[in-house]
């Protein structure tokens, strides 16, 4: 008893902060509104003050750290997500397909419209994703596919039977990029605690877990083939980043990256240039037919016209919280009195290939950090210039920053809360976003990102990653 006694004195105020989380981790999933503005901000900025302070406190202890992280999600076990309606269209899409439909072929409309009810629940899943999301075809990738499918047949007529099948996928997710990334960073001489950066983050635990969005899904294959390439399993590597990228797409933005790594490492085993071609044409060619063998069961003429006409609208349709893009959309404005969009989201998506190929071949990405790095630096130039970023697309920053010594896609991972409060009109007569909100999110990301690029002095090696 007295031993107990002790070890509360002497943990008094790590303990508080463990109790005071899980508090506001019920708090935020059972009992928030999206329009109650306030109190998700609030919520929010305590959580990430809260997990700054756990790291801090327990950065040696990563087994304590690690229940924390899961023990967390597990709040989120039976809440239904309250910021984001698209585990409605997941549900969907998996139900379709165990009743025989090809979930690309089919807008939710078409059915709806004529009063055709093909799956469970179908009334409850349209009115839950929305008239805008339901009226296009759907977007995910096979892997993603597969998840809804497996929600379907463990929980095929209840929607929170659902969301609890997405949620465990999701979760056991994250304890894969939690093994390999700590087996990477080991590795890599890095400190392990840097996953934490992640996998303990409220913005990674809220949008992920509670949201159920599948960048959790993606990212675990991201890392995990990032891993096998750093150990010299390229072939393997090759496979799992088609799983990455048959999750989303967003890994294909990263397969230039890999030229210098098979062509100009300089290495103890000086692979000659014809060697390296060879390897690097048999990574790309594994992983287009991987990638191509899981399109396959869905393939038909309509689903390429479906699938093009669906990303299309990525760049040339959907605005939300983008930045650089604004200030494009204003000069358009200027000068041509309409918006520019489809003009310009074709400029931009020509700039980020551009870009892409320039640090592909000019920038030295021959060890697995300075890869990464590049793979940072390429993602961030697209999010940068995007038409459309939700909250959750800063995920993948955020865990290629762990290995990496900047720290600017973690200030942003908290800063990104502010776009919730961009639609703050939503209610009223002008529904337009607040561009003031959005200047002063990216007037913060860009400030750091800037200093860390350009202003920051240089440090010695071993504080140069995320050890705040």
């Amino acid at each position: 008893m007295l031993l107990n006694a002790t070890f509360f004195k002497l943990n008094r105020t790590p303990l508080l902060i463990v109790l005071a989380s899980f508090l506001f981790y019920i708090s935020f999933a059972y009992d928030l509104l999206r329009t109650d503005y306030l109190k998700l901000m609030m919520l929010f900025g305590a959580l990430f003050f809260l997990f700054y302070k756990l790291i801090h406190f327990f950065k040696s202890n990563i087994t304590f750290l690690t229940y924390l992280a899961f023990g967390f999600r597990a709040v989120f076990i039976l809440a239904i997500p309250n910021l984001s309606q698209d585990f409605y269209r997941f549900i969907w899409d998996g139900r379709m397909i165990l009743e025989g439909f090809n979930p690309y072929l089919y807008n939710v409309e078409s059915f709806i419209s004529k009063q055709i009810l093909p799956v469970a629940q179908a009334q409850e899943l349209y009115a839950g994703m929305g008239a805008l999301n339901a009226s296009h075809f759907t977007n995910y990738p096979p892997i993603n596919q597969l998840c809804f499918v497996i929600a379907g047949l463990f929980s095929g007529k209840s929607i929170l039977g659902s969301v609890i099948v997405i949620r465990l996928l999701i979760i056991l997710a994250d304890f894969g990029t939690l093994y390999f990334g700590k087996k990477l960073l080991k590795k890599l001489n890095l400190p392990v605690y840097n996953i934490f950066w992640y996998i303990l983050n409220p913005f990674i635990i809220i949008e992920l877990t509670g949201n159920l969005h599948f960048e959790g899904v993606m990212i675990l294959f991201l890392v995990w083939s990032i891993y096998l390439l750093h150990i010299e399993k390229w072939s393997w590597a090759a496979v799992v980043l088609a799983l990455s990228i048959s999750t989303k797409l967003i890994p294909l933005l990263f397969l230039p990256l890999f030229y210098q790594w098979f062509m100009k490492r300089n290495d103890r085993k000086c692979i000659p240039a014809f060697a390296g071609m060879t390897k690097l044409i048999s990574f790309y060619g594994i992983i287009a037919i991987i990638t191509l063998l899981l399109f396959l069961p869905f393939y038909s003429s309509e689903f390429i016209d479906n699938y093009t006409q669906t990303i299309t609208l990525w760049f040339q349709k959907f605005e939300f919280n983008a930045s650089l893009y604004y200030i494009a959309r204003e000069i358009g404005y200027l000068f041509r009195g309409y918006n520019e969009i489809a003009v310009i989201g074709k400029i931009l998506a020509l700039l980020v290939v551009l870009f892409t190929l320039s640090i592909s071949f000019f920038r030295k990405n021959k060890t697995t950090v300075e890869l990464i790095t590049a793979m940072l630096l390429v993602l961030s130039f697209y999010y940068f210039t995007a038409t459309t970023l939700h909250p959750w697309y800063i995920a993948t920053l955020l865990i290629l920053s762990v290995f990496t010594k900047y720290k600017f896609p973690l200030v942003w991972s908290f800063i990104i809360i502010l776009s919730y409060l961009t639609y703050i009109n939503v209610n009223k007569q002008d529904k337009s976003e607040n561009l003031w909100i959005i200047a002063f999110e990216y007037a913060i990301v860009y400030g750091v990102f800037i200093w860390e690029m350009f202003y920051k002095k240089k440090l010695p090696k071993k504080e140069l990653h995320l050890k705040i």
